[in-house]
C-alpha cells in the first residue's frame, strides 16, 4: 500500500497558536478554565484537561469552579459573553482565531454603516453564535436553501463562517444579488480551510480509499469527509487510529489521509503508525 498524505493535514495556524499557548499557561497558572471547547478535538480536550484546564459550559459554571482566568476559544464567544465576562472580574486571555476576530470586525462594521447583516454558517456553531451577536438585532444566519430571509433591506453586508466553502458564497451572493439593491461581502473564509479542501480533494481523487482524521463535532473536519464521499470515493471518518479496520484497505493499492484543523500531529502520526503495520505504506 502507498499513503498519500494531504500536506496541510493538521492543524491550521489559528489552532496550533491557541492550543500551544493554552499549554504554556498550564505550566505556570491554576484555576484556569475555557469558556466552551478550545476547539471541536475530544482528544486535545482531555489532554488540556489533565495538565489542569477545564472546561465550563457557560459562566455560571465558571463561576461555581472557581475559575480566576478564562481562555476564550478558538471561534470566539458572543460579544454579550465577553462583555458578562469583564463585568465579573474574570482575567481575559484572548485565543479566538484571527480569521474570526476579523469577520467579527466586518459583522459590526456592517452592522454601524446601516446594512442589514447575512452570516453564511451553521446557525449552531458557536463561531456563528458569536458572529451574529456583533451582527446586530436584524442579521439572518443562512446556510444553503435554510435561513433565507423572506424580505431583505435595500442595503445587505454578507460576512461568512470562517469554515464555509467557497462555493456557497458564490451560490449565496448569486440569490442574494437578485433581491437587493446594494449588497456588500467580506469573504471572511480562512485560507487555511480553502487549501485544506482544494489538497484534499487532490488527494481523493488519486486514492482506493481516504481516511479522514479529526473531531465528529469539527465542522472543519465533516466537510472534508463530506468532500471525499462526494467524490465516490469510499471514506472513512476517524477520531484516533483505535478506530481503524484493516478490512477496509482489503485489495488497496493507495490510501489518502487527510486530517481537519484541529487535528493534532501526534495523532495524525499514531494512525500513520497503525497504517504502516497493515502493509508497506
Amino acid at each position: 500500500m502507498k499513503l498519500v498524505i494531504a500536506k496541510s493535514a493538521g492543524f491550521c495556524f489559528g489552532v496550533k497558536r491557541a492550543i500551544d499557548k493554552a499549554f504554556e499557561v498550564a505550566k505556570t497558572e491554576k484555576n484556569v478554565f475555557t469558556l466552551g471547547p478550545i476547539i471541536h478535538n475530544p482528544q486535545v480536550i482531555d489532554a488540556l484537561a489533565k495538565k489542569g484546564i477545564g472546561v465550563a459550559v457557560d459562566i455560571t459554571d465558571l463561576k461555581r469552579a472557581g475559575a480566576k482566568k478564562v481562555i476564550i476559544r478558538t471561534h470566539g464567544i458572543s460579544l454579550e459573553d465577553r462583555n458578562r465576562l469583564e463585568e465579573e472580574g474574570f482575567e481575559l486571555m484572548d485565543l479566538t482565531c484571527p480569521y474570526v476576530q476579523k469577520a467579527q470586525r466586518y459583522a459590526k462594521l456592517l452592522k454601524d454603516e446601516g446594512y442589514q447583516v447575512i452570516i453564511l454558517g451553521d446557525i449552531e456553531h458557536p463561531e456563528v453564535i458569536g458572529l451574529k451577536s456583533y451582527a446586530g438585532q436584524d442579521a439572518w444566519v443562512v446556510k444553503g436553501s435554510e435561513g433565507f430571509p423572506k424580505e431583505i433591506k435595500n442595503r445587505a453586508g454578507l460576512v461568512v463562517q470562517t469554515t464555509q466553502p467557497v462555493d456557497e458564497l458564490k451560490k449565496l451572493v448569486s440569490k442574494l444579488i437578485e433581491q437587493t439593491m446594494q449588497l456588500k461581502v467580506y469573504n471572511t473564509i480562512c485560507s487555511s480551510t480553502a487549501l485544506k479542501l482544494k489538497e484534499t480533494e487532490d488527494v481523493a481523487t488519486g486514492v482506493d480509499v481516504m481516511l479522514v482524521v479529526g473531531g465528529r463535532n469539527s465542522a472543519n473536519t465533516t466537510q472534508l469527509a463530506r468532500l471525499c464521499e462526494h467524490l465516490s470515493v469510499p471514506t472513512h471518518h476517524i477520531e484516533t487510529s483505535g478506530e481503524l479496520e484493516k478490512q477496509w484497505f482489503s485489495g488497496a493499492c493507495k490510501i489518502g489521509l487527510t486530517a481537519g484543523a484541529s487535528t493534532p500531529d501526534w495523532i495524525i502520526d499514531e494512525v500513520i503508525k497503525v497504517l504502516k503495520g497493515y502493509g508497506r505504506t
